[in-house]
């Protein structure tokens, strides 16, 4: 009997513990906020912690999703009503899922002076019908050339001969293909610009040029003074741009000093691995690659402005974004996430861990301090958009995903030398705005 009470009291007692860790506890709820970027993923972790701690009755869950299937997932997910919570967006896929309603209107959930604390060249880009439908958070700058060091002193090429280079539809004009020449060498130690080259059996190449629309199509086609889009309706069956593209193409398939299109076509990372691993001298491209480089290179390197082409140095610019999702089951706390990420607070850590330039104007110092301490010059990647540069628009259109989706197997035969550029480039463009206005 009083192995029995002393149970019974036991029991009562538990409950009661219970009973009040119940009433005195905090009910969570969970806000998921998806990138297509694993190094800011984790300075998001860094900053939301801090978020939390303010916030004790939310918490973040932050989901990485690579890129090459980020827009495909986003779409399906949004389609099913199992998006998450917060996602990124860039400015090509911003109009689609803007005037479809997906998203939130970033002035009307926080108010319409939020904006004046973040860079308004990516204010600018997300801005649709003079509505801001995301808010900013990376500033990509310019595309660039990183550069081995090692390899341009085995070759006898100075970083300044990339800084002058010139690339030209005239090869009377052109310096920047004998560079690449010169940096390109086949397993016997000869250079493409050399008799006896035997290009089947390459060691290093001189550059890392590919089907990459930000870091090279773009730049190419800006600096030779063609098109992409006019409006929203692609238009890069354009003279100067078929120009931009054959420079390219034969550089990959005629000149032999870049990485085979079978390999840069499926691989979106390639050139950038390739030259980790010391086997491209050059790889074009932005301030998303920086980290990587300086993490993962085991040789000197460096930075260098991007080859001029007849119309000067041309880069685009992007910009990403967190949106709101608008079918949220947590409005108010996906507010309060907006807000966090959109202040100095919230964006500073993207800075100070060297991941990207922040959006928000007074977090980008920790960005540059970041880097002046690891002894890199990041101006290559501003000096290209300096207030008097020229600059190609990055992509943009309600139908932009689907105009991509029909064009893009045609570039990447073009690219392979399977299809000729001028009439890939006719074909390509039929096809895009022909599902564009579908």
């Amino acid at each position: 009997m009083l192995k029995r009470h002393a149970a019974l009291a036991i029991a009562a007692a538990s409950a009661l513990m219970l009973s009040g860790c119940a009433a005195g506890s905090t009910e969570r709820t969970t806000v998921t906020v998806r990138v297509w970027d694993a190094a800011v993923a984790d300075a998001y972790e860094t900053s939301f912690a801090a978020f939390e701690r303010e916030n004790p009755d939310i918490r973040v869950r932050v989901d990485v999703v690579e890129w090459a299937d980020y827009w495909t997932k986003l779409r399906t997910d949004v389609a099913a009503d199992t998006a998450p919570d917060v996602f990124w967006l860039n400015n090509s896929y911003l109009a689609g899922y803007a005037d479809s309603g997906s998203v939130l209107d970033v002035g009307q959930t926080l108010g319409k002076d939020a904006s004046k604390d973040w860079a308004p060249s990516v204010v600018s880009q997300f801005t649709r019908n003079d509505k801001l439908w995301a808010v900013p958070q990376l500033s990509d700058a310019g595309i660039a050339v990183y550069y081995n060091a090692d390899l341009l002193d085995a070759a006898g090429v100075k970083p300044a001969e990339l800084e002058e280079a010139t690339w030209s539809p005239d090869a009377t004009k052109d310096t920047f293909l004998p560079l690449a020449k010169k940096l390109t060498k086949d397993a016997a130690g000869v250079s493409a610009d050399q008799p006896g080259f035997n290009p089947a059996a390459p060691a290093t190449y001189g550059t890392g040029l590919g089907y990459d629309l930000q870091a090279v199509l773009l730049p190419f086609i800006g600096s030779n003074g063609g098109k992409y889009q006019d409006g929203d309706d692609f238009a890069f069956n354009d003279p100067k741009t078929s120009e931009s593209v054959n420079y390219l193409v034969n550089a990959i398939n005629g000149a032999k000093v870049a990485p085979p299109a079978a390999s840069t076509n499926a691989d979106g990372d390639f050139s950038r691995d390739a030259f980790l691993q010391g086997k491209v001298a050059m790889f074009q491209s932005g301030l998303y690659s920086l980290k990587a480089v300086h993490d993962g290179a085991d040789f000197r390197w460096g930075v260098a402005e991007l080859p001029a082409g007849p119309a000067g140095k041309v880069s685009v610019t992007n910009g990403i974004a967190a949106a709101g999702n608008a079918a949220t089951k947590h409005p108010d706390q996906v507010k309060k996430v907006l807000t966090w990420l959109g202040s100095t607070e919230g964006n500073a850590p993207v800075g100070s861990s060297g991941s990207a330039v922040p959006a928000v104007t007074a977090a980008q110092k920790q960005y540059f301090d970041y880097w002046k301490g690891q002894d890199v010059d990041v101006q290559p990647f501003f000096d290209v958009i300096a207030d008097d540069a020229k600059t190609i628009a990055p992509p943009t259109g309600a139908g932009y995903a689907k105009g991509l989706a029909a064009y893009d197997p045609i570039f990447k035969e073009i690219f392979a030398g399977t299809t000729p550029v001028a009439d890939g480039l006719k074909k390509a463009q039929e096809a895009a705005n022909a599902a564009i206005n579908d």
